[in-house]
């Protein structure tokens, strides 16, 4: 995972800009290494190196990486298009993934209307293909919140420095990366950390207009009423667990929270946690309005 802002903190970002390579899941050209094409990426706060080698990504191998290949070959496999292609553990002790060049969301000017709910109609998407999703038995994976009612396979770290976006193109064009945190969890807990980062729900932002954006994203998710009055409080939930995760960190010595709570990542998650509940009440009723 990533933390992202340092007036934010990213729990990844880390498979740098991704979207879709040309490379089939089983072109032999897309294991080949191009010693005179390779770059560090940069961007995560979390994981160690991770490499542009030609038209492929190389990161390293984790015991949550069989987990997320078979999730990412299932999303495939049902044609979601904002997944990177995984090639699998080439070579041994490495994930590679496909690698096209794009623009982090972060680096961009926030969506509008339109684009989020385009953003929320894909995450839909994404959960419904989960729910239907059945893996290993032995699976283990690296979600960082406490457990919530096992709706679907959460991206868990659905944020502006982990979708990459061509500028010249349309939502179709659009690639969530840095899958490792991937795990089961509530289809709001998974909405609402989207919010965080994509309405945003940041401390100093304005709560009407925060309402209105988030409820954009709701209907392009296309929220029920239940979920509409939900959906605040996961965001709550969500972005008060990474400020804990961050406190925790502090006390105990865990990496890499405790660096990233030194860098001053808890500044940002402390006051937006509080700024979500203050405001959480009028953000259930925008978005329950006829």
């Amino acid at each position: 995972m990533s933390d992202k802002p340092v007036d934010a903190a990213d729990p990844g970002g880390e498979d740098g800009p991704v979207t879709h390579s040309g490379h089939s899941p089983t072109d032999p050209t897309a294991f080949e290494d191009d010693a005179e094409d390779v770059e560090v990426l940069e961007g995560g706060n979390v994981s160690d190196q991770v490499l542009r080698i030609g038209a492929t990504v190389r990161k390293p191998w984790l015991r949550s990486s069989p987990a997320v290949t078979a999730l990412l070959r299932h999303l495939r496999l049902h044609g979601y298009p904002a997944a990177p292609i995984t090639y699998g553990e080439r070579p041994k002790g490495y994930q590679r993934l496909s690698y096209v060049p794009g623009t982090l969301a972060d680096r961009m000017p926030p969506m509008n209307a339109d684009e989020l709910r385009e953003l929320g109609a894909m995450i839909r998407r994404l959960h419904d293909l989960t729910a239907d999703h059945r893996p290993a038995a032995d699976a283990r994976w690296e979600s960082v919140f406490p457990p919530e009612e096992p709706e679907v396979i959460c991206h868990n770290d659905l944020a502006p420095w982990n979708l990459v976006r061509d500028p010249g193109s349309g939502p179709d064009s659009w690639c969530f990366i840095d899958w490792d945190g991937a795990g089961p969890g509530s289809r709001m807990g998974d909405l609402g950390y989207a919010a965080h980062g994509f309405v945003p729900l940041h401390e100093g932002g304005d709560p009407g207009a925060d309402g209105l954006r988030l409820r954009a994203l709701a209907d392009g998710y296309g929220c029920d009423a239940d979920q509409r009055r939900e959906l605040p409080e996961a965001a709550l939930r969500r972005v008060r667990g990474m400020f804990e995760l961050l406190e925790e960190g502090a006390r105990t010595g865990r990496q890499p929270w405790a660096r990233l709570h030194a860098e001053g990542h808890a500044d940002h998650w402390g006051p937006a946690a509080a700024y979500v509940a203050r405001h959480r009440e009028r953000w259930t009723e925008a978005l329950t309005a006829r």
